[in-house]
């Protein structure tokens, strides 16, 4: 599958339309970014079930401001609109590989219900 390019303007799309998206933060001058590119590119290949995104940093800085990436190239899996994953730093393949059949394994309903959770603690704070 070949990968999405995100902007501000087809993110939300994106994340609501598709259960399952990866998302590569990376700019053109990053060294690890360039290296872990075709990494990337080959494990998208095998996984028609995710949809494989990237953000060039440099052209949509609003994007990688809304999730405070701060080091590139970082990594964010989101399932079912919840971000299971995030985290700076090249994967090397079998790596990346182990964390989409991790990300895949998880019970997505209590995923649900634990944020759930958390969001009704932290309202709970916010009312003391």
């Amino acid at each position: 599958m070949a990968t999405v390019d995100l902007t501000t303007e087809n993110f939300k799309d994106v994340i609501e339309q598709n259960d399952f998206v990866i998302i590569d933060f990376w700019a053109p001058w990053c060294g690890p970014c360039q290296s872990f590119g075709p990494v990337y590119e080959e494990v998208s290949e095998k996984h028609d079930d995710v949809v494989f995104a990237k953000v060039n940093t440099e052209e949509q800085q609003e994007l990688a401001g809304m999730f405070n990436v701060r080091s590139i190239p970082t990594l964010m899996i989101f399932r079912e609109q919840v971000i299971l994953f995030s985290e700076a730093g090249a994967l090397q393949q079998s790596a990346f590989e182990k964390l989409i059949e991790d990300a895949k394994a998880l019970d997505m309903e209590k995923v649900h219900q634990e944020v759930a959770k958390q969001q009704q603690e932290q309202e709970q704070q916010a009312q003391s």
